[in-house]
């Protein structure tokens, strides 16, 4: 089939990170681009529902909190607290912006904007039923290659009623229009931990359900332990190795039944657990592609397609690890591949993590479980942030910065920090991580000279307190 026989050289579904980097970089190189998105205004889940509202809550309820602690000021507002309502008002405002400023990304870029629901009629054709339009008009388009980066939902189990006032999911909380005395967070991964730190910061008291018998078990246990720890100091309930057997709503909060027997009630409930990839009535079915049990596609190493390798699939529709900075990578390597027939797809294998709990945690590389596991001879170095001259200045003195790295070549196996910044910090030790060879070393951090007071100060604190362990 000829070039001319297509309408456009690719089609992007989704304008989330990951199907951003996908349009703009087959723009980039010439390409004819157009970008579906089924919502009204562009950025996927990651800026209306997910990463941005969260992180401009916590920041908000950050912001506030520190302000009423300040001496300066809070005898001026004492009693004072800030609503949930408020705060999504802060939220909302970055929101417009975001999604302003990527509109104008694909003006710039001359990638098409078409707003409707997209389905593949065949392999490389799509229908379109418009969003905007009263009717719901439809139109096809076709070309040669796609990427599908529908993003993720919640995940909703049939036995839990949604359409109650009183249940949410972490879409749903954001028309949340009051803040609750008391909340049940079911679900404690990434969601639910961030959520829990905001409703706390909120005043509310709080139940924090995990399936699973410690907080976000992928991460170092010496970093999961301290959040564990903090969430309890403020007054987070955590509730490890707990399933629900059912949830009762009632007109005056919602009751969840757990099978170990424990009713627990509360004005309202979070459910955080899970998501679900957006694969629905796309057409998928008859072009042989299947979704997993939870909507996923599965895609080989450059993102293609097992079955139809001409359509890509990049973001959360595909899996682990589901972060918005992973996705957008993953959507310009897999239009590297379409441009230029290969893509260093390796370079989004190692990245960080980055959670925004308060405090917020980032990690890069092996834990110390992985290591113990693997037999590999590591060294630990430390540095408390309440050591460090920048953390007691601005008072943010929980935390610090951990260092794994080779007994004899001295080499950089990981970086978990945990405390204010959590997700800055990290990068540091990133750029030294990605150098070949004897440039990844924990030399680097004793020899270099920070600015002080800082709190990247850490990295040399650590350093020293490492090599001061090898004997």
């Amino acid at each position: 089939m000829t070039e001319d026989s297509y309408d456009y050289d690719l089609i992007v579904i989704g304008s989330g990170p990951g199907g951003e980097g996908a349009a703009m970089k087959a723009a980039k190189a010439g390409r004819r681009v157009a970008m579906i998105e089924k919502y009204r205004q562009v950025g996927g889940g990651c800026t209306h529902w997910a990463t941005i509202p969260s992180k401009a809550l916590r920041h908000a309820v950050r912001s506030v909190n520190e302000f009423t602690k300040n001496p300066l000021f809070r005898d001026h507002i004492a009693g004072h607290r800030a609503t949930f309502p408020e705060l999504l008002r802060t939220a909302a405002s970055v929101i417009d912006r975001q999604a302003n400023m990527r509109r104008d990304f694909y003006g710039r870029n001359d990638v098409a904007l078409i707003s409707g629901r997209a389905s593949f009629v065949d392999a490389h054709t799509v229908e379109i039923q418009s969003t905007e339009s009263p009717n719901g008009q439809t139109q096809r388009l076709r070309a040669a290659t796609f990427v599908v980066a529908t993003g993720s939902r919640p995940y909703r189990p049939p036995n839990v009623d949604f359409s109650h006032p009183r249940i949410f999911d972490s879409d749903t909380i954001l028309t949340l229009d009051h803040t609750p005395s008391t909340i049940t967070i079911y679900g404690a991964g990434v969601v639910g931990c961030e959520y829990a730190s905001i409703f706390r910061s909120l005043g509310c008291k709080l139940n924090l359900i995990n399936q699973r018998d410690r907080l976000l078990s992928f991460l170092d246990d010496e970093i999961t332990d301290a959040l564990s720890y903090h969430l309890r100091d403020r007054g987070v309930l955590i509730r490890n190795n707990e399933t629900y057997d059912r949830i009762e709503p009632e007109d005056d909060g919602v009751v969840i039944h757990l099978k170990s027997g424990k009713r627990l009630k509360s004005d309202i409930l979070l459910w955080a657990n899970g998501r679900s990839g957006n694969t629905q009535e796309m057409g998928f079915e008859g072009l042989g592609i299947t979704p997993n049990g939870r909507g996923q596609i599965e895609v080989d190493e450059n993102y293609r397609t097992r079955e139809q390798p001409h359509i890509y699939a990049v973001g959360d529709v595909v899996g682990y690890p589901s972060l918005a900075s992973a996705s957008y990578d993953q959507g310009r390597f897999a239009a590297a591949h379409i441009v230029d027939g290969e893509s260093d797809h390796r370079l989004v294998e190692d990245i960080p993590t980055g959670i925004y709990t308060d405090p917020e945690i980032s990690s890069i590389g092996r834990t110390e479980r992985e290591l113990t596991r693997d037999n590999v001879p590591y060294e630990v170095g430390h540095a408390l942030f309440r050591s460090l001259a920048r953390a007691q200045i601005t008072g943010q003195t929980v935390g610090m910065l951990k260092i794994l790295f080779h007994r004899d070549s001295l080499a950089i196996l990981g970086i978990h920090c945990f405390g204010d910044q959590a997700s800055e910090i990290i990068h540091i030790g990133q750029a030294i991580m990605a150098q070949p060879g004897e440039a990844n070393s924990l030399r680097y951090f004793i020899n270099t000279t920070f600015n002080y007071p800082t709190m990247a100060e850490a990295y040399r604190v650590a350093a020293l307190n490492g090599l001061n362990r090898l004997c």
